[in-house]
């Protein structure tokens, strides 16, 4: 089957509509661009679709998961997290002077939490875990509601790949706004939380640790802590807003090719897990038994060669060279069989099923 399409078909990519940009040229045209009523508007809306109270919203969702990780670690604490991520989630960690310590994942990418009960039993130092909803799939809160009570640990959920209610159990969640993503504000993210004084503290390092309360004049500020400027402009969170009232049908749609991934892959392709309808679908996942990496390198090119781009989440963190270099390389099981297997397919709300039927009949020629 030849390529019918002039444009390349990517894993991944943003949608854009006329409501969007409308909402950005009026930002453009208002008083404000920056720092402005938007971005609060924008905070209050995610915290209702999300279920939190409090929300805030940030440059990126690196820039949420550093001020999360300031908000929850301190010099030398550890931190269970998983090998299956883009770099950002153990870096925060390193940010603040703390240290991961990763565990192997299940077949389904996401940490195995067995794994880290076993650490947290044995390192009377780990104060937090730091999950990650990988390709969109939800955990089971109970599961991370007994680790919480039992051992006393604060909980992150980096759900740069989720978009859905929040159970109430986490202690700080972070989103990513990448054009990628279920929403996209240009690059953004943000923090949220159910905490007061940990959403006070949010807002004062999200704005170079300032304070301007109870101040002698009128143009005093106080920085009373070391904070960073990660603000998020008026013009991304109208962008952010008009986007948002998309979510239902955005997700919708990835539901949609996901399900149809499911039922008419080649037999041989296996998806990461099961057709749920709980996961929100950021990442389409499949897995190969390939012979070796070069033989993997090698459908990539072809795939690419066919206009279709697919892509790999993620490299094992713990086999970066900064990481490797720092001690912390080990080859995990399921991760490395991951590693080798693993690919993500095209998965975007302006994904046309003739694409897809695409994708699909040159997985079939390839494979």
């Amino acid at each position: 089957m030849e390529n019918e399409y002039f444009n390349f078909i990517p894993y991944g990519k943003q949608f854009i509509d006329e409501n969007d940009k409308k909402a950005v040229l009026d930002v453009l045209e208002s008083d404000f661009l920056t720092t402005g009523p938007k971005v609060q508007e924008f905070e209050e809306a995610l915290a209702e679709k999300l279920g939190f109270k409090y929300v805030v919203a940030v440059c990126n969702g690196t820039a949420a998961l550093h001020l999360a990780s300031r908000v929850l670690l301190n010099v030398g604490d550890r931190v269970v997290t998983t090998p299956n991520s883009f770099l950002s989630t153990s870096n925060s960690v390193l940010y603040v002077g703390a240290k991961p310590v990763f565990v192997d994942i299940e077949e389904n990418g996401l940490i195995n939490l067995d794994l880290a009960e076993e650490e947290l039993k044995k390192n009377k130092k780990i104060k937090a875990v730091y999950l990650v909803t990988f390709s969109g799939l939800p955990f089971d809160d109970e599961k991370l509601k007994y680790l919480k009570e039992k051992y006393g640990v604060k909980i992150l959920l980096d759900n740069a790949h989720y978009f859905g209610k929040d159970s109430g159990i986490c202690d700080i969640t972070t989103y990513s706004f990448h054009p990628v993503k279920h929403i996209t504000t240009f690059e953004g993210g943000a923090v949220a939380t159910n905490d007061k004084k940990t959403y006070q503290k949010l807002l004062r390092l999200r704005n170079h640790g300032m304070v301007k309360d109870n101040s002698m004049y009128p143009w005093e500020y106080k920085m009373v802590d070391l904070g960073y400027n990660y603000r998020l402009s008026d013009v991304a969170c109208a962008l952010g807003l008009s986007q948002l009232e998309k979510i239902d049908m955005f997700l919708e749609k990835r539901r949609q090719i996901a399900k149809y991934y499911h039922d008419n892959l080649p037999e041989k392709i296996k998806p990461l897990y099961p057709y749920n309808k709980k996961s929100s679908y950021h990442l389409f996942v499949v897995r190969y038994p390939f012979k070796s990496f070069d033989e993997k390198a090698e459908f990539f090119i072809k795939m690419r060669q066919k206009g279709i781009g697919l892509q790999y989440h993620y490299i094992p963190i713990n086999r970066q060279p900064y990481y490797v270099k720092k001690g912390y390389f080990k080859k995990f099981p399921e991760m490395e069989r991951y590693y080798k297997e693993a690919f993500s397919l095209p998965i975007y709300y302006s994904l046309k099923k003739k694409e897809q039927d695409y994708v699909i009949k040159s997985l079939e020629e390839l494979l």
